[in-house]
């Protein structure tokens, strides 16, 4: 039990990962296989258990055309890198208005730091 708890101490104090807040816009990279790596950019749409190991942030992006909405756990193994894009000023915790709006209101609804 106590190893298990060290272990988790240790992926609680990860130094390596950013704050991630909603309204940010990121790059994941996590890993498919052993030296591949697969990146998904994104507005950060919520943050849940922010104080919790089960830390959790989805994010919403655009591929092949298509938004796709993907949840990642904070300290996962499977995530290598988080890089911070830009930051927005947004007034909610969560950002669920943004599935129903142009991409063009979008950028006028967030506004950049």
């Amino acid at each position: 039990m106590d190893t298990l708890r060290m272990y988790l101490n240790k992926l609680k104090t990860k130094d390596s990962l950013p704050e991630i807040k909603p309204g940010m816009t990121i790059k994941v990279w996590e890993s498919v296989s052993d030296n591949n790596y697969s990146i998904f950019e994104g507005i950060v749409i919520r943050v849940k258990n922010k104080n919790s190991l089960n830390k959790t942030f989805t994010v919403r992006g655009k591929v092949a055309g298509q938004y796709l909405e993907k949840t990642f756990f904070y300290y996962s193994p499977v995530i290598n890198k988080i890089e911070v894009i830009s930051r927005a000023k947004t007034r909610r915790a969560k950002l669920y208005f943004v599935r129903n709006i142009s991409d063009h209101k979008l950028r006028k609804k967030l506004k950049k730091i």
